[in-house]
């Protein structure tokens, strides 16, 4: 009995996070520094397509846990596009569910995570993560006549002109983390993949979203995740470990399996597919499982095609694989919206 009642008090608890945040009511006026904090916040946990600021605040933890540099570049890269969305006049809806804020931390954290730092490196962030705020924009109304989100695609086509465009300046220097240009090799099976090395791809798949490594770290994203929406906990789980299972079978490196590297993108797959486009049924939830095995192959697939511009596939394949899924389903008479 005891056990039923933490459970329920637990679930309650859950339940009022997961539907609020520093700032729920949005009565706020625009220029209030408690809203403009709980906006960030928000942007920071749609990261993860999570509109809660609680979560975002945990996601915030894990990173600096990680790396306070990686820590500084959420805040500033998130501060700097959601700044830009207020001063543009976006729709103040959208700013205070976090829209304009999770490209902008994205971008800040890979620039920073490939670009040695400094004060113009610094400069070149923030233009960047205002940027994602003016393509989000573009992106919102190009697909808004097929009702298709633009999930993390300003994200990835700003962090790859930002990142190209440092071959033509100078002053701005590569870490030497950026894939080696070159013509992509024949994969050879590469260490034994063990049960612990399962175990840490599961949580270092979570944390990778953010370009984190840390174990630690991804389990403090899986708790925000837990606070925002327990489907949404389960499909992160379930979307990281498949992505490794997928390397796993199909013969990947055992680094990259423990390192998370076949799991991030299945993780936003699986949560897009979490979160209600469809009426649930066997047949929905086999199409998005279908889809998160396919977003592991379409890594592989374009981090191989990218690999002789030294890029990284980046979020890409999560994109490019649920817009494809999206796009296909008013074909499936058997898939039903949950629009109606």
């Amino acid at each position: 009995m005891k056990l039923v009642h933490i459970y329920a008090a637990l679930s309650e608890f859950l339940g009022k996070l997961s539907t609020s945040g520093f700032e729920p009511s949005n009565t706020l006026a625009p220029q209030s520094g408690l809203s403009f904090f709980d906006s960030v916040l928000r942007g920071i946990g749609q990261v993860m397509l999570q509109n809660n600021s609680y979560t975002g605040l945990l996601f915030l933890v894990g990173v600096f846990y990680s790396s306070l540099m990686s820590g500084l570049a959420v805040l500033l890269g998130t501060v700097a596009s959601t700044a830009t969305a207020m001063l543009l006049g976006t729709d103040r809806a959208d700013v205070r569910a976090g829209l304009f804020g999770f490209n902008g931390a994205l971008v800040a954290i890979a620039l920073l995570y490939f670009l040695e730092p400094s004060v113009l490196v610094f400069v070149y962030v923030v233009m960047a993560a205002a940027c994602t705020t003016v393509v989000m924009s573009a992106l919102m109304s190009f697909l808004e006549k097929w009702g298709i989100p633009a999930l993390t695609a300003p994200f990835v086509v700003t962090t790859v002109v930002f990142v190209l465009a440092c071959a033509r300046f100078g002053r701005l220097q590569s870490t030497g983390i950026l894939p080696t240009a070159g013509l992509p090799k024949a994969a050879t099976v590469e260490g034994v993949v063990t049960v612990a090395s399962l175990a840490e791809g599961l949580f270092s798949g979570i944390a990778q979203v953010f370009f984190q490594g840390s174990v630690i770290t991804g389990i403090i994203f899986a708790v925000g995740l837990l606070i925002s929406s327990r489907a949404v906990f389960v499909a992160a789980l379930l979307g990281s470990l498949l992505g490794a299972l997928v390397a796993w079978v199909m013969g990947a490196a055992e680094p990259a399996i423990s390192s998370g590297a076949f799991g991030f993108n299945c993780v936003l797959t699986a949560i897009v597919f979490s979160r209600g486009f469809f009426v649930v049924n066997s047949h929905s939830v086999l199409y998005g499982l279908l889809a998160v095995l396919v977003t592991a192959v379409v890594y592989a697939a374009m981090s191989a095609a990218l690999e002789p511009i030294g890029m990284p596939a980046l979020t890409a394949p999560f994109v490019l694989t649920v817009w494809l899924f999206l796009l296909a389903s008013p074909r499936f008479s058997r898939l039903r919206s949950s629009a109606g």
